[in-house]
């Protein structure tokens, strides 16, 4: 194996986030007695993006991002509601989601069997665990580090700072990082000082200023990276 350690996002690279996502925000829209059209999807999508975004520059929050989303879109709406008691719903359909992305699990599975992995991923614990215990993919990582666990998310040096302290004899030239993110898991592995796997799957235009060392169109691609 060309890495001993491999460190996988979760979202939209072991798990389907998009159907998940989909699925929690037509349930909660329905208890408000709205039907998620694609435009109010959309708009949801891109007020969402923008607060992650400001989320992963540090300018927000994990906080104040979920408990400031919905009270803004639904402003946006002209609808006033109790953005924390929405989150708190919102959350309970979103663990309920943990659609495996093609081949994942057996990825994993047989990945688990020649090299250390770990899952390194912004979110909430509580979402996290309980969607990769339903995925029955908890068992094939040594550790999971979440954002909110570490006090810091990525790309930030620091939380990868936090994540090898507590990785036993980590070796970085034996480290990737495998995630759908170029500004969050590919920027934060550049960052880190580790190789990357961009898994491009949606063909993306690439990066002028974020240059990932590998890019992989499907997951079982990795093979022909680590088995090099």
């Amino acid at each position: 194996m060309r890495y001993n350690t491999l460190l996988f996002d979760v979202d939209d690279t072991l798990l389907d986030f998009q159907a998940t996502e989909k699925q929690a925000l037509t349930k909660l829209f329905a208890t408000e007695g709205l039907t998620l059209s694609p435009d109010l999807e959309e708009q949801y999508k891109t007020m969402n993006h923008g607060l992650w975004a400001a989320f992963e520059r540090g300018g927000k929050t994990r906080d104040e991002v979920v408990n400031q989303r919905f009270g803004i879109f639904f402003e946006a709406l002209g609808v006033r509601v109790d953005s924390v008691e929405l989150e708190n719903r919102y959350r309970k359909f979103l663990e309920e989601g943990h659609d495996l992305l093609g081949n994942s699990y057996q990825i994993v599975a047989d990945l688990s069997t020649k090299a250390d992995l770990y899952v390194v991923t912004n979110g909430v614990s509580q979402t996290q665990y309980r969607r990769l215990t339903d995925a029955r993919l908890l068992p094939f990582f040594k550790e999971i580090f979440v954002s909110e666990d570490t006090g810091y998310q990525k790309p930030m040096k620091e939380y990868f700072d936090y994540v090898f302290a507590r990785i036993p004899n980590l070796d970085k030239s034996d480290t990737v990082i495998i995630g759908d993110s170029l500004s969050s898991d590919i920027k934060g592995g550049i960052v880190a000082g580790i190789d990357t796997i961009w898994l491009n799957s949606k063909s993306e235009q690439a990066s002028n200023e974020i240059h990932p060392t590998y890019t992989i169109n499907q997951l079982e691609s990795i093979y022909r990276i680590l088995e090099n």
